[in-house]
C-alpha cells in the first residue's frame, strides 16, 4: 500500500491490494483520471489519453480557443458552468446568484491514516491522499479524499466542501465523487426490489446520455440499492475486469454512469440532489458521505469479495465482525402480536438444548401494542401481556442460559400513543396538513436533537434497565411529508440529509452506550440494507421473506456487495407466510446457513423429530460458521439466470470450503448437473466425504463434478470439501 507524486508526470498513483488508481493535475490545474485497474508500474499514462473531439467546446476560462477543454479530460471531481457540461459533482449557488465554478488544484497532504468522517460512519483504516481545490473567485473549495488498503482492492472515497468566503452560499449538489472510465462498452448492473423481493439483479447496456439510479426516500435500499457494477461486455461472474461503487449512505442518494460524447464513461454520485439546497454560512464546510469502489479482473465475483474483505477488515464493527452469530428463535412468525409471558416461555422450554442461544421478543410487548395502530413510541412494558414485566421474561431466558434480545422501532410515533398526544410536533409533516400514513404510524423528526435525546433516554433505559443482550432495530416505512417544525424555511431542503446524520446519531449514542450488546438492523425486511447500517449493526434482516426458494435470489444478489456473515437468514414454517410455498426444512436450513442464522417459526408446534433437527442444523451451522464470517466466496450458480443456484465458501488458506446446490424443480428425465468448483489451491488434495471423492483442486476446478439431487422440486444438498 503507498501513495506517490511522481513530479515529473504531475501524477499521484494509489497503489492498494493488487489494484492502481492514478490521477494527474493538467496544465490548467485540473485534476484528472487516468487510471483504475490491476496494479501497474508509474510509467507515465499520457499515451493513454487523447484529445478527442474540438469542435465547439468550450476552453477554460483564460485559455486559448482549442487548445484545453475539461470536456477532453476525464474529471476527479466535475464542476458546473466553465464549460463541463457532463453531470457535475457539486453545483454552487454564490452570494451574486450565479453557479459558475471553476476548482482547481491548490495543494496535497498525504496522510498516514484515514480521518474519520463528522457525524457519519466511514471506513477505517489506510494511507489517503487528500487533494485540496479551490475556486480563487468565489473562495469555494473542495478537498477530495483518496483511501488504499493493502488487504482489499478498493479505494475509498470522498469531498468534503469548503466556504472560505465572506458570505454564505447554497449547494444544491454536493456528491462524493466522479470517476471516468475510458470507452463505452459497459454493462450497468443495478439492484431494485420491494418488500420482500428485495435486490434483484438487472442489467442494460451502457449509451450515450446518463444511466441512474436512486432513493429519495430518505432510506438506502428498497427499490433501488446504493451500488452500481459497471462490467465491460466481456466480463462473466469469474473472468474479466469488473468495477463497482457503493455508497456508505442510508437516506436518499444518487449514483450516475453517463455516456459522454468523447466515448468515454463518467461515473458520480452521492447525496441525492432531489428536493436538495444546503445552506453553507462564510468558514463552515458539508462532509459527503463515503464512496467504496472496488475493481477485480476476476469477474463480478472478484469484486464481491473486494467489497466483502473491505466491509469486513474496515467498516464492521470490530468488536462483532468475526464473533460467533447468535442463533436466534424470534417468536415473530410464532406469535405475531398474539403472546404472554406462558407462551414465550414455551418457546423458550421447547429449543431448550438445540443450540438455539438467544431468544428475540419483537413488536407488541409495549403499553397497549396488539396491533399496528398504536402505541409506538411509548417504550413502556405493557403488564397486561409481561406479567412481572420485561424483566419477569428476561431471567428466565437467562436462567435457561440464553440470551435475550428486543424488538424496537425508535424512528417511529404512532398516533395513538401518549408521546404523539403530548408532542405531535415531534413528527414529520407540516402541521398545517393532514400526514400520510404507512402502516397507521409516522416518522419522529430526529433531525432535531429534542427528538433524539427522547429516543436515546428511553431506549438506553429499557435495555440497561432490563439487562437486554440483543436488540432488533426495525425501521417500517419512509419519510413521506418532508418537513421539520422549528427548521427556517431556507433549510428544510437539508431534510434528508440531516436525516441520515441524526439517524448516525442515534445509533452513536445507543450503539456505543451499549457496548456488549448484539445491534441487528432491519427495515421491513432488507429496505435499509447499506454501509451506513452496517457500520453500526454487524448484521441486518436480509428479507422478511424467509421463502428458500426467493431467498435464491434475495441472498445471490445481496452478496454482489455485503459479505454473507452480515445477512440475517432465517429458517421459517411451511407454508410460508409471504408466498404460501412448501420447501423441505433441509433445504430451508441449507439456505439460511449461508447467512447469519436463525429461526422463525412456533417451535411449539413442531414434533420431537423436528426438534431433534433443528439441533442437528445448528449444529452444521456451527462447524462451518467460520467458513461464514471469514471466508471467500465463489458464485457458481446464477438463480436469475437459471434453474440453479450454487454457492462455495472457502477458507482464506484454502484448506476447507462448503459447496451449497439447489435445485428449483425437476422433471420426470432431469438432465445431469455438472459444475466445476472454484477457488481452491489447485496444488492441494482434497475430500468431499459427501461423495467419497478424492482429487486436487486442480481437477476439482477444471473437470469438476456431477451434483447428486434427490428427485424433488426446491431441493439442496451441501458438499464438504477438505483438504488432506
Amino acid at each position: 500500500m503507498s501513495i506517490t507524486f511522481e513530479k515529473s508526470q504531475n501524477t499521484f498513483y494509489l497503489d492498494g491490494k493488487g489494484v492502481t488508481y492514478a490521477l494527474y493535475i493538467n496544465e490548467v490545474g485540473y485534476p484528472c483520471h487516468m487510471y483504475f485497474g490491476a496494479e501497474i508500474t508509474h510509467d507515465g499514462l499520457r499515451h493513454t489519453r487523447g484529445v478527442g473531439r474540438t469542435s465547439r467546446t468550450a476552453t477554460p476560462p483564460g485559455m486559448d480557443v482549442g487548445k484545453y477543454s475539461y470536456q477532453n479530460y476525464l474529471p476527479e471531481y466535475a464542476f458546473f458552468g466553465t464549460g463541463d457540461f457532463r453531470e457535475p459533482a457539486v453545483v454552487v449557488e454564490n452570494s451574486t446568484g450565479d453557479r459558475i465554478c471553476d476548482l482547481l488544484y491548490d495543494s496535497y497532504e498525504i496522510l498516514p491514516e484515514k480521518p474519520a468522517i463528522v457525524g457519519m460512519p466511514s471506513m477505517r483504516g489506510g494511507e489517503t491522499l487528500v487533494i485540496h481545490l479551490r475556486d480563487k473567485i468565489s473562495n469555494i473549495g473542495a478537498d477530495l479524499y483518496y483511501t488504499v488498503y493493502d488487504d482489499c482492492s478498493v479505494i475509498a472515497r470522498r469531498a468534503v466542501i469548503r466556504n472560505y468566503g465572506d458570505t454564505a452560499c447554497r449547494l444544491h449538489r454536493a456528491y462524493s465523487f466522479s470517476m471516468g472510465l475510458p470507452g463505452q462498452d459497459y454493462n450497468i448492473t443495478t439492484l431494485h426490489g420491494g418488500w420482500a423481493c428485495e435486490r434483484n439483479m438487472e442489467t442494460i447496456p451502457m449509451h450515450h446520455g446518463v444511466v441512474s439510479v436512486d432513493s429519495k426516500r430518505c432510506s438506502s435500499s428498497d427499490t433501488l440499492s446504493p451500488f452500481m457494477g459497471i462490467f465491460p461486455s466481456t466480463t462473466s461472474e469469474h473472468l474479466g475486469d469488473a468495477y463497482g461503487v457503493c455508497l456508505i449512505y442510508s437516506s436518499s442518494f444518487v449514483l450516475t454512469a453517463e455516456g459522454v460524447v468523447s466515448g468515454d464513461t463518467v461515473i458520480t454520485g452521492g447525496i441525492n440532489d432531489f428536493n436538495f439546497t444546503w445552506k453553507l454560512e462564510a468558514g463552515e464546510s458539508l462532509e459527503t458521505p463515503e464512496a467504496l469502489i472496488a475493481f477485480s479482473d476476476e469477474g463480478i465475483g472478484g469484486m464481491s469479495r473486494a467489497f466483502h474483505d473491505a466491509y469486513r477488515n474496515h467498516l464492521i464493527n470490530p468488536r462483532f465482525v468475526n464473533q460467533s452469530r447468535p442463533i436466534v428463535i424470534n417468536n415473530w412468525e410464532a406469535t405475531y402480536m398474539d403472546f404472554d409471558t406462558d407462551k414465550l416461555k414455551a418457546i423458550v422450554d421447547s429449543v431448550a438444548g438445540t443450540g438455539i442461544d438467544t431468544f428475540v421478543l419483537d413488536d407488541g410487548w409495549f403499553r397497549v401494542r396488539d396491533d399496528e395502530f398504536c402505541s409506538l413510541g411509548d417504550w413502556k412494558v405493557n403488564g397486561n401481556k409481561l406479567v412481572g414485566g420485561l424483566k419477569a421474561i428476561v431471567e428466565y431466558v437467562h436462567s435457561k442460559e440464553m440470551r435475550f434480545g428486543l424488538w424496537f422501532e425508535p424512528e417511529m410515533v404512532s398516533e395513538d400513543s401518549d408521546l404523539f398526544r403530548e408532542h405531535p410536533d415531534y413528527a414529520i409533516g407540516m402541521p398545517t396538513r393532514e400526514r400520510c400514513y404507512t402502516r397507521h404510524q409516522f416518522v419522529l423528526d430526529i433531525t432535531r436533537e429534542d427528538v433524539r435525546d427522547y429516543i436515546v433516554n428511553t431506549v438506553n433505559s429499557v435495555i440497561r434497565d432490563n439487562n437486554i443482550d440483543y436488540v432488533k432495530w426495525d425501521c417500517n416505512r419512509h419519510v413521506t411529508d418532508v418537513y421539520s417544525v422549528g427548521r427556517e424555511a431556507d433549510r428544510q431542503a437539508e431534510f434528508a440529509h440531516r436525516y441520515a446524520l441524526g439517524l448516525y446519531d442515534l445509533c452513536e449514542r445507543i450503539v456505543n452506550a451499549n457496548p456488549n450488546v448484539f445491534f441487528e438492523g432491519c427495515s421491513s425486511g432488507g429496505a435499509r440494507f447499506d454501509g451506513g447500517i452496517l457500520y453500526y449493526f454487524p448484521q441486518i434482516w436480509t428479507s422478511d421473506n424467509s421463502d428458500a426458494e426467493d431467498r435464491t435470489r434475495i441472498q445471490y444478489s445481496t452478496s454482489l456487495i455485503y459479505p454473507l456473515s452480515s445477512m440475517s437468514c432465517h429458517i421459517s414454517t411451511v407454508p410460508n407466510h409471504q408466498n404460501n410455498r412448501v420447501t423441505k426444512m433441509s433445504t430451508r436450513a441449507d439456505i439460511a446457513h449461508l447467512g447469519a442464522t436463525g429461526y422463525e417459526l412456533d417451535t411449539t408446534k413442531l414434533s420431537a423429530e423436528e426438534i431433534e433437527n433443528i439441533g442437528k442444523q445448528v449444529e452444521e451451522y456451527k462447524q462451518t460458521e467460520e467458513l461464514i464470517l471469514r471466508g471467500d466466496l465463489y458464485r457458481i450458480d446464477n438463480p436469475f439466470e437459471s434453474n440453479f443456484f450454487t454457492e462455495m465458501v472457502v477458507s482464506k488458506d484454502k484448506s476447507e470450503a462448503i459447496l451449497c446446490a439447489y435445485r428449483r424443480q425437476t422433471n420426470a428425465n432431469p438432465e445431469i448437473k455438472r459444475i466445476r468448483l472454484s477457488g481452491l489451491d489447485k496444488r492441494k488434495m482434497y475430500r468431499i466425504a459427501e461423495r467419497d471423492i478424492t482429487a486436487s483442486g486442480a481437477t476439482l476446478m477444471n473437470a469438476g463434478m456431477v451434483i447428486h439431487f434427490p428427485n424433488e422440486d426446491y431441493i439442496s444438498v451441501v458438499y464438504h470439501i477438505r483438504e488432506i
